[in-house]
């Protein structure tokens, strides 16, 4: 399913909808996918930080599915990971394996991603400059100026795209990188920039 609503800043309110998925690099390691793993939830993941350009790196060298979740503004490490793949797997079980959980929100379900890793969590304020401050209850959409963004990338060497499903549908490759990034403002930075 695929949500939109009027832009207020294209592409960024329609890609609200679909939550925030950001995959731009993996470490040299690979995850072992686990076939039974359920989508979004699973147990939380150390978080790595690793700096845009060694991501690039690794994400050459990850011969499955390279995940990539950058926390933005809520202060949290960035998470690379490459998730061991030799067919398409869905995007929520690619997560689960590098130990990433997402909650969806009451409205929409998993086809946008409220939160990652409890962040933000129900009783963090999300401060944006120029905003209103709020708490994230996860009942409908997020606020246009501070939501998690789902992006995909076809092959190490292209660009980030915005993923066209929500987490509950999107599939990635082998080679394909899946990434999650909280964006604020009115900025929309890809995954580990």
């Amino acid at each position: 399913m695929i949500l939109t609503a009027p832009p207020v800043t294209a592409p960024t309110r329609t890609f609200a909808a679909l939550g925030a998925l950001v995959l731009l690099a993996a470490l040299s390691g690979c995850a072992t996918i686990d076939s039974g793993s359920g989508s979004g939830s699973g147990a939380s993941a150390a978080a790595t930080a690793t700096a845009p350009a060694e991501a690039d790196v690794s994400a050459s060298e990850c011969a499955g599915v390279n995940v990539v979740v950058d926390f933005g503004t809520l202060d949290a490490d960035t998470v690379t990971d490459c998730v061991d793949a030799t067919a398409a797997i869905a995007a929520s079980a690619a997560l689960t394996t590098t130990g990433i959980t997402t909650e969806g929100s009451v409205e929409y379900g998993d086809a946008i991603v409220c939160r990652v890793n409890d962040r933000p969590a129900a009783d963090e304020t999300v401060v944006v400059d120029g905003q209103e401050s709020f708490t994230e209850t996860c009942a409908s959409m997020p606020p246009a100026y501070a939501y998690w963004a789902l992006w995909v990338k076809a092959t190490p060497d292209a660009d980030w795209d915005y993923a066209m499903e929500g987490l509950g549908t999107l599939e990635v490759e082998p080679g394909q990188s899946l990434g999650l990034v909280y964006t604020t403002g009115t900025e929309t930075p890809t995954p580990g920039s």
